[in-house]
């Protein structure tokens, strides 16, 4: 058995050390070393369907050191998800094997990897989804999570948060291998660090098992350990030689060299063709799956699909015996909207943007049974406990029945949590914090929308309204730099009914939203609501048909200009009054639509937001004005900030008659 197992794993080594070759770039050295570990989890133990790798009770196997590409890329080749051709076109323009690997279930990718600790942090995700849907539906469909961590991924600060939370919460149907092979991309593992991360999981409450990773029956053995355990996640420490197998021109080892990490062997100094003749390769021919290990995989493969038709026949089962458990079922795998009378949610009149979304979440609450949402130890100050407050309660260990997740203080964490429950599917999810806290988590929502993931973030406290917390709270180049992420739809509501319009759109979309709402109270506009789903549109216009000048605002500062337009009114001035909510939907609308609300001959405008300029002179052109805040905040009542930075009603006014020459 062992004879074969060994040379699929050659199998790998070879193919991947040959993809680097080929490409000129990439990461060998720990591709090799990880084969072992790979090539046993694929063929023994990852259940998926080969003919529908989409199937919804498959096992997941999440990736966090994305570098390590080639090595999933040439398992995913001996189970026929890739082409020796896909292989031979890796880091190229147009492939599908990309240099880091991108999310592609149908062809057994899980994830999109890269940023490390991300990839295993995300697998904690999935491994809360699975638990959450086997609480309503069963243990039918219960399948595990694997996932695969290097040295820098044990370094990145996010393991901290991801192995407390998944031993916390008895996640025992997360595995995770932990590739230590002490070589780093540019030094040894032990000139950086001294921890003991075996005490250091086990102190998180996880089962930590320390194995020789190049051994097929030690993988083994673990394995099976780990799939034993019932009450904890497991960590296999796994003992590997970077680059094994490499040599040098004179045939030496050139195995556990930092050298093999980042670059083609060659460049690292060693032999590429003497590589592959000593894992039992044709360096004419690199690019082969022998013999023997096709037909091992071929057997692997009918194993799994027996292993589906079982597992499919007993959900059939179930779903005749449960036909209205079923049915609720085929609701949440299809991803479905869930309809809510978004008009019937009371609001209390004059309220903060984040008691509104409180409002929502506690109908979503009652009326979504497929949603989690999460917060960064703040859910009673960015609201989102009236998720708790509409009936959800924690998740726990050993009760997933709950739909609440106390992440602790933990952003990042909990914003890549959040995509891994996203990812696994079924579920909608959403997690809070306050805003200027959203550059703890900025790369994970940046995965988010690479990912194109309908994860809802949920983000309080948006600008100097602050107050006395003073500037390390109040964000003012945040909206700028959200709204740069492609495929990240930024909503900032001006009162209750644009709220509302917020969460429509958000569980709506297939990628991210990020809700920008205020702590201050802000009142309520007539005829505000609907349109707000379009991104910009007008809630107050002048007596003139074509206006005099056109003032813009988003959130809390649409009170500055439809004060001023008042005040405007009363000296002649027709202003239109236009509430911009999120630039991303507008952008969105038609041509026609954009020029019925900002048309091109009305020159004179004025743009506010108590934030940065960046981005607003896209809307306001070259004769237009801004009222911003290019610079940070400080400590004082939100009142006294807003008059002393100039975000007020006499600056839009008197703005707004600059740009009309008067």
């Amino acid at each position: 058995m062992n004879k074969v197992i060994n040379k699929a794993a050659d199998n790998i080594r070879i193919l991947a050390a040959s993809m680097v070759e080929k490409a000129k770039s990439g990461h060998p050295g720990g591709a090799m070393g990880g084969a072992d570990f790979i090539n046993v989890l694929y063929a023994e133990f990852l259940n998926f369907d080969p003919d529908d790798r989409t199937w919804a009770n498959r096992d997941r196997f999440f990736l966090d050191p994305g570098h390590m590409s080639p090595m999933l890329y040439s398992v995913l080749c001996l189970t026929g998800s890739y082409s020796l051709e896909d292989l031979q076109n890796f880091r190229q323009w147009g492939s599908i094997t990309p240099g880091h690997p991108e999310v592609d279930k149908a062809r057994g990718v899980e994830n999109t990897s890269g940023p490390l600790g991300q990839g295993h942090t995300m697998a904690v995700g999935a491994a809360i989804a699975e638990r959450f849907l086997v609480a309503r539906f069963g243990e039918w469909m219960a399948h595990k999570t694997y996932a695969f961590i290097s040295d820098g991924g044990i370094q990145e600060e996010i393991s901290q948060g991801a192995g407390r939370i998944a031993g916390a919460l008895g996640l025992s149907n997360l595995i995770l291998f932990y590739d230590a092979n002490n070589i780093q991309l540019s030094t040894k593992v032990e000139e950086v660090t001294a921890e003991n991360t075996a005490e250091k999981y086990e102190a998180w409450g996880w089962n930590v098992i320390t194995i020789d990773g190049n051994d097929a029956d030690q993988i083994r053995e673990a394995l099976t350990a780990a799939g034993n355990e019932k009450e904890r996640p497991t960590l296999i420490i796994g003992k590997t030689l970077m680059g094994k197998g490499a040599m040098g021109p004179n045939g030496e080892d050139f195995s556990n060299k930092v050298s093999t990490h980042g670059q083609p062997l060659s460049g690292a100094g060693a032999s590429i063709e003497k590589t592959i003749e000593n894992l039992g390769g044709d360096p004419q021919h690199p690019f082969v799956i022998f013999p023997e290990v096709k037909e091992f995989y071929q057997k692997a493969l009918e194993a799994k699909r027996a292993y589906a038709r079982k597992k499919k026949a007993e959900q059939a089962a179930w779903e005749k015996a449960n036909p209205e458990r079923a049915a609720q079922y085929r609701k949440f795998m299809s991803g479905e909207v869930p309809a809510i009378d978004y008009k019937a949610i009371a609001h209390k009149a004059n309220i903060a943007t984040r008691a509104a979304s409180a409002d929502v979440l506690v109908a979503l609450a009652q009326q979504v049974e497929n949603m989690i949402v999460s917060s960064a130890d703040l859910s009673n100050s960015d609201k989102t406990d009236g998720f708790l407050k509409g009936g959800a309660r924690p998740l726990v260990k050993g009760d997933f029945s709950g739909a609440f997740l106390q992440a602790g203080v933990a952003e990042l964490t909990m914003a890549t949590i959040c995509n891994g429950i996203a990812l696994h599917g079924g579920i909608f999810v959403a997690c809070g914090t306050f805003f200027v806290f959203s550059d703890y988590m900025k790369n994970a929502m940046r995965m988010s929308a690479l990912m194109k993931l309908p994860v809802i973030y949920i983000l309080t406290h948006d600008s100097i309204g602050v107050g006395e917390d003073g500037p390390t709270h109040e964000p003012i180049e945040h909206l700028a730099s959200l709204r740069s992420i492609p495929g990240m739809t930024v909503f900032r509501p001006a009162d209750n009914r644009e709220t509302a319009a917020a969460y429509l759109a958000a569980v709506t979309r297939k990628s991210p939203t990020a809700l920008i709402l205020t702590r201050q109270n802000l009142p309520q506009y007539p005829g505000s609501g609907k349109d707000a789903l379009k991104g910009a549109y007008i809630l107050k216009d002048g007596p003139k048909a074509v206006p005099d000048v056109i003032l813009m605002a988003s959130g809390s500062e649409v009170e500055q200009i439809y004060k001023a337009a008042e005040l405007l009114a009363g000296e002649g001035i027709s202003a239109r009054v236009v509430s911009m909510p999120s630039w991303e939907l507008f952008e969105e609308q038609s041509e026609e639509y954009k020029e019925s609300v900002l048309p091109k001959n009305v020159r004179a405008r004025v743009a506010i937001e108590a934030a940065s300029s960046f981005g607003w002179g896209k809307y306001v052109g070259l004769d237009g004005e801004i009222v911003s805040i290019d610079h940070f905040g400080a400590s004082a009542p939100a009142s006294v900030l807003f008059k002393e930075f100039g975000i007020t009603v006499d600056n839009v006014v008197a703005k707004a008659k600059k740009v009309l020459g008067k």
